[in-house]
């Protein structure tokens, strides 16, 4: 990430958790990731998820201009440009739990692992907090998570929600 020094690092970093192994994979060349909260194109993110995305149609911008506000987001930004292509968001206490959510690649740059590289990025940057977890929600993209080290919750009986009308 570009907000962040880092010492030469391998392609792929492989690591170790107490069930499975994870590998963070590199995010393809011309790319750069950033939680640079100054960096997110608010008007592009809006329209891709109020738009584009089946858990965000409709989404007010006024909506989305709070719900960056109050989260770590991520975006992925063409190098050389610095067009964003991607984005994520984090609502966590940095303590002991994150929620991961509006994870969008934009159409345009679809198939060259922005994604999972994005979503590898956002686990590394919260792995030294030692949160207990990291959840999201996905109706379509189990497989992509999976690769990362997400699985189903062992025991969602014990999970609830309030919905408000």
């Amino acid at each position: 990430m570009t907000d962040t020094p880092q010492a030469d690092t391998p392609k792929t970093e492989t690591h170790r958790t107490e069930t499975h192994r994870t590998e963070t994979p590199s995010l393809a060349e011309g790319y750069e990731i950033s939680t640079d909260p100054a960096r997110i194109d608010v008007e592009r993110v809006h329209r891709w998820l109020s738009t584009d995305a089946y858990w965000a149609l409709g989404r007010s911008r006024d909506k989305q201009e709070r719900a960056i506000a109050g989260s770590l987001n991520f975006g992925v930004y063409e190098a050389a440009s610095g067009h964003q292509v991607a984005c994520a968001r984090v609502v966590t206490d940095l303590a002991s739990f994150a929620w991961l959510c509006d994870v969008y690649v934009d159409r345009a740059v679809r198939g060259k692992g922005i994604g999972t590289a994005l979503v590898g990025a956002v686990r590394e940057h919260l792995r030294p907090y030692g949160l207990k977890r990291v959840l999201l929600a996905t109706h379509d993209a189990h497989g992509v998570y999976e690769k990362l080290g997400f699985r189903p919750l062992e025991r969602p009986d014990q999970w609830m929600a309030h919905f408000f009308d």
